[in-house]
């Protein structure tokens, strides 16, 4: 091998493999600083792009957390409001069961329907003032059947009552109703839902004075069937006379819950509350008073229907006070197990990297020994230089 002083190819490669070594010292510093295995792309391409998914993912689903504990906050808030209006209920049933007795005067009856007035006044302000977020609840919150479009919801010829929601979506539902099968199906196109009347009809109808409701609970609607009453035959309904028929729900204010992390139908959660004040059309309690015996007698009767109605809304919204708890759990599962695989992807461990880190330590201080003796090794030319200083002094 040629002895050259003027390029040390043996410095050049060692100091070529100490600065590699000097390299792997700082991947496992940073890595260890930060406790990730990836800090950039270069780390890894494709992991990084699968961390990133994920992350997103993580961030939506504890978003969705925050979102569900806020919208049992408002249920609550509603529920516990019509916990008193049904307070109220049973205190103005009270005042009308006294006033249906003729042993109270007109002049007594006066005395109890200042009291009535009153109480259905105040039913009228918590709908008022029952308040989430700026957000009025209780008259009216969320998707509403529309009355133009939703001849179902007004005909008296297919004795339909009432039509009420907990949580349908916006859009048309239509009615099949074949006749003579006992059965009705109601569906947007998307979802539908099939109940059999057969063991609550009578003969194919509701009977006389008697109401059957029919709960689409799949799609949240509710649909209340009446039979004739005793004065009247019209309003019955019989098996068939729905087919065909629409109900339309119109999307309302509030009342839509982002419980999931992406945009689609199953990450939502509908809500609707109906105008629940006492003058409202759901509890209809503007014109009842017990200023005499006979409508003392019917007051009973629209009481005991508005109690019935908000007991409904209450367990509606239980339900929904439910169904968000379940969801949370469920959420917070997904955020743990997805949490544990952005963790395996993008966490370092510790332990190889430590290893890591002091494997490259050693091979870059044995690379720094070795440089020194590399770059020694062009000395052995002054012991040639120096021994033929001497050789030319002894000829002379």
């Amino acid at each position: 091998m040629p002895l050259r002083i003027n390029t040390n190819l043996s410095a050049l490669s060692v100091g070529r493999q100490l600065g590699r070594n000097v390299q792997a010292v700082e991947k496992p510093l940073e890595r260890l600083s930060t406790g990730l295995r990836i800090n950039r792309a270069a780390d890894d391409a494709a992991g990084l792009s699968v961390r990133e998914g994920l992350r997103a993912e993580l961030s939506g689903l504890r978003a969705s957390v925050s979102n569900a504990t806020q919208a049992t906050n408002l249920v609550q808030t509603a529920e516990s409001s019509l916990s008193e209006v049904n307070t109220i209920l049973l205190r103005m049933r009270e005042l009308a069961v006294q006033s249906a007795s003729s042993s109270f005067t007109d002049s007594d009856r006066g005395s109890l329907q200042a009291e009535f007035a009153q109480l259905t006044s105040e039913i009228d302000r918590i709908a008022g003032a029952t308040v989430f977020n700026t957000q009025t609840l209780l008259t009216g919150f969320g998707n509403s059947v529309d009355p133009t479009s939703s001849a179902v919801a007004t005909s008296n010829l297919t004795g339909v009552n009432r039509v009420s929601l907990s949580g349908a979506p916006a859009g048309t539902f239509t009615f099949a109703d074949s006749a003579g099968d006992n059965e009705v199906t109601l569906s947007n196109g998307t979802l539908s839902q099939t109940l059999k009347l057969g063991t609550v009809l009578d003969g194919g109808s509701v009977a006389t004075g008697t109401q059957v409701v029919a709960n689409f609970d799949r799609l949240g609607i509710q649909v209340t069937l009446a039979g004739p009453q005793v004065s009247s035959a019209t309003g019955q309904f019989s098996d068939g006379d729905l087919n065909g028929t629409e109900i339309v729900i119109q999307e309302g204010t509030g009342g839509t819950f982002q419980v999931g992390s992406t945009d689609a139908a199953v990450n939502r959660l509908e809500v609707s509350i109906p105008d629940l004040k006492a003058t409202g059309t759901e509890l209809n309690l503007g014109g009842v008073n017990v200023t005499s015996l006979s409508t003392s007698q019917s007051a009973i009767t629209s009481v005991d229907s508005a109690i019935t109605r908000v007991a409904q809304e209450r367990g509606n919204l239980g339900a929904t006070q439910n169904r968000l708890n379940f969801a949370v759990s469920f959420t917070e599962n997904q955020i743990e197990k997805i949490a544990a695989s952005e963790s395996s992807i993008s966490d370092a461990d510790i332990a190889a990297e430590v290893t890591e880190l002091t494997r490259a330590q050693l091979l870059a201080q044995v690379g720094a020994a070795i440089l020194a003796q590399a770059n020694v090794q062009p000395q052995t030319a002054l012991v040639l230089l120096a021994s033929q200083d001497i050789g030319a002094f002894a000829a002379r």
